[in-house]
C-alpha cells in the first residue's frame, strides 16, 4: 500500500514537472483584459472575477497561467472538440485571440478575491485531514502537495482553490470522477477523484473554500 502511495506521489511530481516545462508565460495587459471582462465575462464571472453564484467559478486572484490554460482548453483546434467541453464557455472562448486570453487572464489574476467560507463545521476535520495528509490506505495524496498548504496553488500550473466556491469545487471533483472533465495532465485528478466518496469530496471542497 505504501509503495502504491509513493508511486502516486512520484506520478504527481512527474506531472508537475511536465506541466512546468510546457507552461507558457502569461504576461498580458490587465487594462486590455478589463475591457474583455466587462463585456464578455461579466454576466457569469463578474467584472472583477468575483462571480455572484457558485455555479460559476471565482476568477479573481486566480493564477493567470492556469486561467490561460483553461481558456485554451475550452477552444476547439482545427475543428476538433475542445479538450474541456462546456457549451457556454466553448462559445465564449472561441472568439478569443492569444492576446485576448493573456490579457483577460492577467486582469482576473490581478483582482482581489472575495472568498467563500466553509459552511459545514461537522466535516472540517475530515476535510482538513485530506487536504493536509491525504489518505494513505486509499492512495489519496494530500491536496496541499499540489495546491499548497493554504490553497494558493503550487506550482503555478495548479489552480488556487482557497476561497473558491465550495460547491463549484465539489462539482468539478465529481466531474473528474465521472470522466466528464478530462483536461487534467496524465489523468491525475481523475485518478484521485475516483478514490473519493461523496462525503470526502464535499468535506475537502468545503475546507478549501475556507482557506485563506
Amino acid at each position: 500500500m505504501i509503495k502504491r502511495f509513493t508511486l502516486l506521489s512520484l506520478a504527481l511530481f512527474a506531472a508537475s514537472a511536465a506541466q512546468a516545462s510546457e507552461a507558457t508565460t502569461t504576461k498580458g495587459d490587465p487594462a486590455k483584459g478589463q475591457a474583455i471582462a466587462s463585456t464578455v465575462c461579466v454576466a457569469c464571472h463578474g467584472a472583477d472575477g468575483n462571480s455572484p453564484v457558485a455555479a460559476n467559478p471565482k476568477l479573481a486572484g486566480q493564477i493567470p497561467e492556469y486561467l490561460a490554460k483553461q481558456l485554451h482548453n475550452f477552444q476547439g483546434v482545427g475543428g476538433k472538440q475542445p479538450e474541456r467541453v462546456n457549451a457556454v464557455m466553448n462559445g465564449m472562448a472561441a472568439a478569443l485571440s492569444e492576446d485576448d486570453i493573456k490579457n483577460v487572464a492577467a486582469w482576473f489574476g490581478s483582482q482581489k478575491q472575495v472568498p467563500d467560507t466553509a459552511k459545514n463545521p461537522k466535516s472540517v476535520d475530515a476535510g482538513q485531514k485530506l487536504w493536509r495528509a491525504g489518505d494513505l490506505k486509499k492512495g489519496i495524496p494530500a491536496c496541499a502537495g499540489c495546491h499548497g498548504p493554504a490553497g494558493a496553488g503550487l506550482p503555478i500550473q495548479y489552480p488556487r482553490l482557497a476561497g473558491q466556491w465550495g460547491d463549484y469545487i465539489e462539482v468539478q471533483l465529481k466531474a473528474f470522477r465521472a470522466g466528464e472533465r478530462e483536461n487534467d495532465l496524465n489523468k491525475v485528478m481523475r485518478t484521485i477523484a475516483l478514490k473519493m466518496t461523496d462525503a470526502e469530496v464535499k468535506a475537502v471542497a468545503d475546507y478549501a473554500a475556507g482557506l485563506r
